[in-house]
């Protein structure tokens, strides 16, 4: 998710939506239920995910602070399961790395470390540095995204090329040990509106076709289900 910082452990859930009227209602039962609950933020987003292996010092050079090009270096070379990816958010570039702390997936897990740091270049300069680092697209997605403050947690609500309507319940800890805890505290928060969890391997099969089928979605509003 946006705003997160390097380093950072992230814990979330996703509900999947459906269609408007399921974004409209999770908004509404939020509101209801927690009397701070606010919009943070809202951006457009294309995000390229990337597949295969290459010159990690190659991508690291992209970052202009020093801090930043060991943090991303150390978190490549420690992580058995990653997701690598750049996004244009409303015209600032990102490179972001995602590493699995629990038993799930680095692209869809509900518990990762992050590396999300904003680069001075544009998207297609950033992933010409990482394919010419020997990595080659995975699929490029397309979105709006809204961001909430909810209970304690941030919530997105996505509308997704492919996908539809998604929200994202997400708190940010430092402390890996306490993830099953954290998603615990994000189920009870999903269960008071009525979120359902979008089961991990319903997911992986949506993510496994939209990779297949992505030029026929990316920057359309057009939608699948798979169950």
């Amino acid at each position: 998710m946006a705003g997160t910082t390097g380093g950072s452990y992230e814990i979330e859930i996703k509900s999947l939506l459906g269609g408007r009227e399921g974004a409209d209602r999770l908004r509404a039962e939020m509101k209801r239920v927690d009397p701070s609950f606010r919009k943070t933020g809202e951006n457009k987003q294309l995000n390229h995910y990337f597949e295969g292996s290459g010159d990690w010092e190659k991508i690291a050079s992209a970052l202009a602070d020093e801090n930043d090009r060991k943090e991303f270096l150390e978190l490549a070379h420690k992580a058995k399961d990653f997701s690598l990816r750049t996004r244009d958010a409303d015209g600032t570039v990102l490179l972001v790395l995602k590493a699995a702390i629990d038993d799930t997936t680095s692209a869809n897990g509900t518990a990762r470390r992050e590396f999300d740091k904003p680069v001075a270049m544009t998207l297609d300069a950033l992933d010409k540095i990482i394919l010419d680092a020997g990595f080659s697209y995975q699929a490029k997605w397309s979105r709006e995204r809204e961001e909430f403050a909810f209970g304690g947690a941030n919530v997105t609500i996505d509308k997704n090329a492919g996908y539809g309507y998604l929200a994202e319940f997400e708190m940010i800890d430092d402390d890996p040990s306490r993830a099953e805890e954290t998603k615990a505290k994000l189920r009870d928060l999903m269960k008071s509106v009525g979120a359902e969890e979008l089961a991990q391997d319903r997911l992986a099969r949506m993510f496994a076709y939209y990779n297949e089928h992505w030029p026929e979605y990316y920057g359309t509003d057009k939608i699948f289900v798979i169950l």
